[in-house]
């Protein structure tokens, strides 16, 4: 696309309180059968019309047909028993209760394909779609089978190409695979992480983003994050992997968290998906915040490389709350493209 600095969100959006309970999640639908997958896409047009009328130029479908970014997609896997369920730690953060893995993961059928293609006929602007990471969907369920993360690893990257490339011939313009893991498991990372993102992306002709954040905001990470000290250097281990890797773009967060602005030079030629709006805190950013964030990234990206978006998901906020973040989002990047205009006339003609 042609638009300077393409506004956009990192995954999820809330849902209506008619589909799912609102600010949770792991939300069960409220509606069953014909009525849920009506109301699924009812949620969805929704979610596109108010990207589009605040000023989003990337749409995306803000997860509103899926509980989950990891679960919903393991959901449709053979060899995975939502029935026996153990407690894991989760990104070596907190516990939960998640499937176990007890023969061959396979996909049987599309996951996500009918809804993209939906989303395609919602919106004449580009889209991008979410899939959970392979090293992410690793760290989210109990294995009894393979007993190798790597090895579960790879398998899931081989479906999630398959995924991936149906996506594609749905329309979707980008795909983006989220690792939170990445800013956890820094060895795992370097042996096999950054091999098993690019197994999934491989001969995708659609441009693809790997999103590295420090999670929703909720209580187990935001007391993570506290730990943490005054600078989070985390993306130290991971960005000059990224970097030499096939991956387009790489997202990460960065308004009101204390990750060094100067990490963005280890990506230097990579397109940037930069986080301008804060998912831990109901507070509304500004315009002229969001704009000075940007404007701080620009020492570090060149503007046509920038993507402003949102630090990470934001399924667990009043729904007006959310819809007022993609305002300021849009505002905030409106300032820059025209101070950019002044200062950079070939960019924006």
């Amino acid at each position: 696309m042609n638009t300077l600095l393409p506004t956009s969100i990192v995954g999820s959006l809330p849902k209506p309180s008619w589909l799912a309970q609102p600010e949770v999640l792991w939300s069960p639908w409220k509606l069953e059968g014909d009525a849920l997958v009506e109301g699924k896409q009812d949620a969805l047009r929704i979610a596109v019309q108010e990207q589009s009328r605040r000023g989003i130029d990337i749409v995306s479908d803000g997860e509103q047909t899926r509980q989950h970014f990891v679960t919903t997609f393991i959901e449709h896997l053979s060899g995975v028993d939502f029935e026996n369920r153990q407690t894991v730690r989760i990104r070596d953060r907190y516990d939960a209760s998640v499937p176990t893995v007890i023969g061959s993961v396979t996909r049987e059928r599309p996951v996500f394909v009918d809804d993209a293609k939906f989303l395609r006929a919602s919106t004449d602007r580009p889209i991008k779609w979410a899939l959970p990471g392979p090293m992410t969907m690793v760290d989210t369920l109990y294995d009894a089978h393979y007993k190798s993360r790597e090895k579960l690893a790879l398998e899931f990257a081989t479906i999630l190409n398959q995924e991936a490339k149906e996506l594609e011939a749905a329309g979707v313009d980008i795909i983006q695979f989220d690792e939170p893991s990445f800013n956890v498991f820094f060895d795992e990372v370097q042996d096999w992480g950054v091999a098993a993102l690019e197994r999934a992306a491989e001969g995708l002709r659609a441009e693809t983003v790997v999103h590295i954040c420090y999670g929703y905001g909720i209580k187990a990470n935001t007391d993570w994050k506290a730990t943490l000290g005054s600078q989070w250097r985390q993306y130290e281990e991971s960005f000059p992997l990224l970097q030499r890797s096939s991956i387009d773009i790489v997202s990460l967060e960065c308004q009101h968290s204390h990750v060094p602005m100067d990490l963005i030079e280890i990506l230097r030629g990579k397109k940037i998906m930069l986080g301008a709006i804060d998912v831990a805190d109901e507070t509304i950013e500004t315009p002229e915040e969001v704009a000075d964030t940007l404007r701080k990234a620009l020492e570090f990206v060149d503007a046509d490389k920038l993507i402003p978006s949102t630090n990470c998901g934001m399924a667990p906020f009043p729904r007006d709350v959310a819809f007022e973040k993609l305002s300021a989002l849009s505002a905030g990047t409106n300032i820059l493209r025209e101070e950019l205009a002044v200062a950079q006339p070939s960019l924006v003609s």
